[in-house]
């Protein structure tokens, strides 16, 4: 009556299987994002896991230093705003004499703060970073003989010179990345 079913592959089956279990886990992801500090919580929790396996094992300071350098990347992007209004200020010297397209008055156009990296996506990559990092901890490939204290010294060096852009504009414009939902972004 029918004609013959279509034949499957295995790679078909291994496909739907995996569509499943992502479907799962984005599911999870769902239910969990109105839980802000439930959730930071937990990455803290896995980080400070990951911290204490470094120092009782003594190495993998190659791995620390990685996950270090990406949470900062993440960090970065966190706080800057998506549209940079030093950046837009520089394109429009020409036009308007240099002013910042911030508004300054009450009559002006309001702009609010949107973040390059949302909160979310912060702490989901941040979180990933730390359980992949953490399970790294436990095959020897990874265990690279470094001297950790040059490390840990390139490190705040790329911190500080990363952070004084941040630090400058937050200062200029009078901005706290932290208020959350409260954009105190250059009211005067």
């Amino acid at each position: 009556m029918d004609g013959p079913e279509p034949e499957t592959t295995p790679f078909d089956a291994i496909s739907q299987q995996s569509n499943r279990a992502l479907r799962i886990y984005q599911k999870y992801l769902d239910a969990c994002t109105p839980y802000v500090p439930h959730r930071w919580g937990a990455t803290i929790l896995l980080f400070t896991a990951f911290f204490v396996r470094i120092l009782v094992v003594q190495g993998w300071y190659i791995v620390a230093y990685c996950l270090g350098i990406y949470i900062l990347n993440l960090f970065l992007a966190f706080l800057q705003p998506k549209f940079d209004p030093s950046l837009d200020s520089t394109e429009d010297e020409g036009l308007e004499g240099g002013q910042s397209s911030l508004p300054t008055k009450a009559d002006e156009e309001f702009r609010p703060f949107i973040r390059r990296l949302p909160e979310f996506k912060f702490w989901h990559s941040a979180t990933r970073a730390v359980i992949i990092s953490l399970f790294c901890t436990f095959f020897e490939i990874f265990n690279l003989p470094v001297f950790w204290p040059v490390l840990v010294m390139y490190w705040l060096i790329l911190f500080s010179l990363t952070m004084r852009r941040q630090i400058q504009h937050m200062i200029k414009y009078r901005y706290v990345p932290f208020s959350f939902g409260k954009a105190k972004y250059g009211a005067k």
